[in-house]
């Protein structure tokens, strides 16, 4: 298979799978708000799907999805002065109403209304002559804010078909890779950073899939050059979009992998170099390619890797850091990253702690993790481990340093069924 169908494959693997689920979940929220705020049953009108799935750059896997409500303009004077809570109230318990064993509640903007395995958030809004909407904020007592997702899915659009249908499939293999690395990055930021891209260069303005591994070289060069700032101005709407976590650095190494991945064209290893820019939703290689450094060994073991993309949906959303305190007896505590960043390899016989040192996920999560030994020595001894295990409640997990081999160790943050934030750390031993 060459590049360009290897690539469109991936594209296809990232398609979202719960479409229909997803449109059914909409039709009946729009109907219980339409019923309370103006005596119809109506499960279309009155709504606008925004967020990703409103742009069309969602993937499979996607928890986090977005509505808007359009409020009746003739109820503006009954909440314009100080009635942003009871506006979201009453959109609450009208959906409640209608489904009583459904979790949904009011958050700050929105109503949350929480499914298995995904939630969407139903915004009331007032249209505005403009084309945008006026929402309510019920922080400090309330408030009315503005926003115009029709211009940002307008200018998605427009844009999308002047870039030869690039732009959306390059959001979404964008999520893909935010997904594989762990990146806290909202999918309006994506958006923008990926329109941002395109619109500094043509070079691809007639390019397709055959194209795509030097498109994602250029564009992780493009990130990774970006300067450190707070907020980027969305497209279409201008709104500042918000930074949870500074994407360079791991650009900038998704460039090398990139860089790695092209120099490896025609190869036996060049889609396992892919997988590890963007996932295990990347094609992997032929099976007698994946097999054949096994059979040169003497010895048999077993693969007990698993993989947390098969026990979960995965969306990640929020940064979350995982940090290793290295001990031995007669030695005072390191941090493992301080050796990774002199280059040191650690020495058996140390007992390791990994704990979560920060993370910014609102409200509770389980933590699972995966330790994986890598090497010939785990391979010999059978003991490649690799299994997905829940934490203990401490969000930490205690191991030693046995054999030597570059192993890994990763978390997994998991929120109404969705793994929302992961990390992981390498543990080079010698």
């Amino acid at each position: 298979m060459g590049i360009g169908d290897t690539f469109k494959t991936f594209v296809g693997n990232l398609a979202v799978d719960n479409g229909d689920t997803i449109s059914v979940r909409y039709g009946e929220l729009t109907r219980a708000l339409n019923q309370d705020f103006r005596q119809t049953d109506s499960r279309t009108a009155n709504n606008l799907q925004v967020g990703s799935y409103g742009r069309w750059t969602a993937i499979k896997g996607i928890s986090d999805l977005d509505m808007l409500y359009i409020v009746p303009a003739s109820l503006w004077e009954t909440y314009r002065d100080g009635g942003q809570s009871r506006l979201l109230t009453r959109a609450c318990d009208a959906m409640k109403a209608r489904y009583p064993n459904t979790k949904i509640y009011v958050d700050r903007l929105v109503v949350r209304v929480l499914y298995q395995n995904f939630h969407i958030e139903v915004q009331p809004v007032f249209a505005e002559d403009d084309g945008g909407y006026t929402y309510p904020d019920t922080y400090k007592g309330g408030s009315w804010k503005y926003t115009n997702p029709r211009a940002e899915i307008r200018a998605m659009s427009e844009f999308d078909q002047q870039k030869n249908k690039n732009l959306r499939r390059l959001c979404k293999m964008a999520r893909a890779w935010k997904n594989r690395h762990g990146m806290g990055m909202g999918g309006l930021l994506i958006d923008t950073l990926a329109h941002n891209f395109l619109k500094s260069t043509s070079i691809y303005d007639d390019k397709s899939y055959l194209y795509y591994d030097v498109m994602s070289r250029d564009f992780f060069k493009y990130l990774s050059d970006l300067p450190k700032q707070d907020y980027f101005m969305a497209l279409g709407s201008g709104q500042r979009v918000k930074v949870k976590q500074n994407f360079q650095k791991s650009a900038g190494k998704a460039y090398d992998l990139c860089v790695k991945a092209i120099a490896a064209e025609g190869t036996d290893s060049q889609n396992d170099k892919w997988r590890k820019v963007f996932g295990r939703q990347f094609p992997s290689a032929e099976a007698k390619a994946e097999t054949a450094s096994v059979l040169k060994e003497d010895f048999s073991f077993t693969d007990t890797e698993q993989f947390f993309e098969d026990f979960f949906p995965v969306d990640v959303r929020y940064p979350i850091r995982l940090e290793c305190e290295v001990t031995q007896d007669g030695f005072r505590p390191h941090s493992l990253r301080e050796f990774l960043a002199k280059a040191f390899r650690l020495k058996r016989e140390k007992t390791l702690r990994f704990f979560v040192e920060r993370h910014q996920i609102p409200g509770d999560f389980d933590l699972h993790w995966k330790v994986l030994n890598r090497g010939y020595e785990a391979r010999k001894r059978d003991c490649i481990r690799g299994q997905i295990f829940e934490d203990g409640g401490n969000l930490q997990n205690t191991e030693t340093t046995d054999f030597y081999g570059d192993h890994i160790v990763e978390c997994a943050a998991v929120q109404n069924g969705v793994i929302v934030a992961r990390n992981r750390i390498k543990v080079p031993i010698e």
